[in-house]
């Protein structure tokens, strides 16, 4: 490879934002400022062997002949010139991993280039086992003797001055999963605004979006009801990697960082995570698999009734139930309507001793069947189930304190009460649309 295609492929790896886009000059701009400069252009194609991905049926296979690389590999194959022998704190967990799963932690300790001086751990704590809204404290680092600082000690924490005291350069990689309440998108938010204040630059290793970045569903957040688990207007599904999040964040909402986004190598917006050939890691204790990830946008708002979504259970956020709920009328009415994608099962669950919701109990639940992910529309799916509910279950369907902010805006709740979900899911079908062609400028893969 020449000098000049060599360089052409790095700054390709790399997306550099300060809150406006501008297109480099190669005759004018020196190597290390090409790889700062760039800005968001298709990353190179890099050929390999072949290797089976698994189809959306799951039962037919089909040959790649590329392979997807995350963030942390193509960031550490090339480390930005301006970013080396800087010291690095890194916002991370368990899911913050290479193709051998080897932890970002020991890859950026031991890398020549780079000083790892901190680690900032959010919700669920840096191995990514406590429960949620179980405080996480601050500690250190057993193998590389860092100190570990706390996101999560209250829920809307970002990183201190104290916490950032002696770095150059924080760095944020932990995977996303498709739905607007995941809270490491704020924990990044955040992370993002606290760097924009020191004025050191903010890197965000991409991951790929696990249930594909072409479908967009639900309405936007409402700014009245900013919380930790929405503090942007988005919608319920997104359809973005965190990198296209970080850049619509610092451009559209003014944040300001100097963000720098080490892009995914090889990954295509119709491209779902079991088809990306990158291992498997439950990004949560209660997401424990794809199927769950892909009812989860919708299932979550189920937190904010009575009814328990599968958390101390086998499955959860893939079945919900009470103890007073006709599982089976309601499933069997559920399946009448023949909504895409889904198929509803009246089963029961037994849940353990530990959960908020039904704790040591066996219950009546129905659980959501995904016969084709691409179709399943499951923001639209929860609350067409949560309206038959309450429907059937007046006396026992309850709303919690948290549905407001679960989905956004005060308008489910009210419009489920007065029995107008139809007009509210017609609105919210146009607002995504729209959404799905205002983000186009903040995307970064085809």
């Amino acid at each position: 490879m020449s000098s000049s295609s060599a360089l052409e492929a790095a700054a390709s790896t790399f997306v550099c934002d300060r809150g406006a886009r501008a297109r480099p000059s190669w005759k004018a701009l020196a190597p290390a400022l090409l790889l700062l400069a760039a800005c968001a252009t298709p990353p190179a194609l890099v050929p390999v062997s072949s290797a089976v991905t698994a189809e959306a049926g799951g039962a037919t296979a089909r040959a790649s002949a590329l392979t997807v690389r995350v963030g942390i590999e193509t960031f550490l194959a090339n480390v930005p010139r301006a970013l080396r022998e800087k010291r690095v704190g890194l916002i991370t967990n368990h899911t913050g991993i290479d193709r051998s799963r080897t932890p970002d932690i020991d890859l950026i300790a031991k890398h020549k280039d780079l000083k790892l001086v901190a680690l900032l751990a959010p919700e669920h704590g840096i191995r990514g086992t406590a429960e949620a809204g179980e405080k996480v404290v601050d500690e250190t680092d057993p193998k590389t003797g860092v100190p570990v600082h706390s996101l999560y000690m209250s829920e809307d924490r970002g990183p201190t001055p104290e916490m950032l005291k002696d770095v150059d350069v924080l760095v944020y990689d932990l995977q996303e999963v498709g739905g607007r309440t995941w809270t490491y998108v704020s924990t990044m938010a955040l992370s993002m605004q606290a760097a924009a204040r020191k004025g050191i630059p903010f890197v965000v290793l991409d991951r790929p979006n696990p249930i594909g970045g072409e479908i967009v569903e639900g309405a936007l957040l409402d700014p009245r009801f900013k919380s930790f688990v929405g503090m942007y207007p988005i919608p319920a599904r997104h359809g973005m990697t965190v990198g296209e999040l970080a850049t619509l964040f610092n451009q559209k909402y003014g944040i300001g960082a100097n963000l720098i986004v080490g892009r995914v190598a090889n990954w295509r917006r119709s491209q779902w995570f079991d088809e990306t050939g990158l291992p498997w890691v439950n990004p949560s204790p209660n997401l424990r698999s794809l199927a769950a990830l892909t009812s989860y946008p919708g299932s979550v708002y189920f937190e904010g009734t009575n009814l328990t979504e599968g958390r101390g259970t086998d499955r959860p956020f893939e079945q919900v139930g009470a103890p007073w709920l006709n599982a089976q009328e309601v499933a069997r009415v559920m399946n009448e309507r023949r909504l895409p994608g889904i198929r509803f099962e009246a089963i029961t669950m037994s849940v353990a001793p530990t959960a908020a919701k039904h704790k040591g109990q066996s219950i009546p639940a129905i659980r959501f069947a995904i016969t084709d992910r691409q179709a399943y529309r499951p923001v639209r799916t929860s609350l067409l189930l949560i309206d038959e509910i309450r429907r059937r279950h007046p006396r026992d369907f309850a709303w919690t304190a948290t549905i407001d902010r679960l989905t956004g805006s005060d308008k489910v709740r009210l419009a489920i009460e007065a029995g107008r979900i139809d007009p509210l899911l017609e609105d919210w079908d146009r607002q995504a649309a729209e959404f799905r062609e205002s983000r186009k400028p903040f995307l970064l893969y085809p």
